[in-house]
């Protein structure tokens, strides 16, 4: 089974993308299912459902969205033998930029939109920076100079990365991307896989529900802001 994961900040048109790219492959994708990894909600598994594509959603909640992720995709995969699929996405969101759900040996897509700002990749971490594709959507409706600079700074972030250019309405770079979909690497199980970026390492109070202010509820892995002397 071939694994794609996909992820980007939210309302870039990752399932946008998602599912032009399954539509333009037709039966060279053979039997597709998705895993839709989020924050607190969502609404796109009712995409996926009316596009025909089985779909589990997973919904992270008050945990770490990274971490429910990592924790998640072996049984995800598991999940994806038993339905007999030949290519399983998994597509997350609400990842903070610190974190990359990519992992070693399997394709990794990170999806920007081109309307987030000409500075945009170079803020967003391993998510962009490791990933072996980078999709750029909504690269319509920004003047040709801007596309340019988007462009740019994202190769600067990722200079062995792919840079797609998508139209998440007309599907324009489905057929590229479905390429790199198909071509794939077989994945049989994610036991021993490693992660091409670590997770955060912070755990504090406020991880576990501390909503209180004030050092005395700081405990644990607390970093500090230096203000330099600035004070006036």
């Amino acid at each position: 089974m071939r694994i794609v994961t996909v992820a980007g900040p939210p309302s870039v048109g990752k399932t946008s993308v998602i599912l032009k790219t399954i539509a333009g492959l037709e039966s060279a994708a053979g039997h597709v299912g998705a895993v839709k990894f989020d924050s607190l909600s969502t609404l796109d598994d009712a995409l996926y459902s009316r596009a025909g594509v089985p779909i589990v959603t997973g919904l992270a909640g008050s945990l770490c969205p990274d971490h429910y992720f990592v924790s998640n995709i072996d049984d995800c995969v598991e999940w994806g033998h038993k339905s007999n699929f030949d290519l399983l996405i998994a597509e997350s969101a609400g990842l903070c930029n610190r974190c990359s759900p990519h992992i070693h040996g399997v394709l990794g897509v990170c999806v920007v939109d081109a309307l987030s700002g000409v500075h945009t990749p170079r803020k967003i971490g391993p998510m962009l920076k490791l990933a072996d594709i980078v999709v750029i959507t909504k690269g319509d409706i920004v003047s040709q100079a801007e596309r340019e600079v988007f462009s740019y700074n994202v190769r600067a972030a990722n200079p062995r990365a792919v840079i797609l250019s998508f139209n998440g309405i007309t599907g324009q770079g489905a057929t590229e991307l479905g390429h790199h979909f198909i071509s794939a690497p077989n994945v049989e199980s994610l036991a021993g896989s490693r992660l091409r970026f670590s997770m955060p390492s912070a755990v504090c109070p406020y991880c576990i529900g501390e909503t209180s202010i004030g050092t005395d509820h700081q405990r644990g892995n607390v970093r500090k802001i230096s203000f330099g002397g600035t004070a006036t």
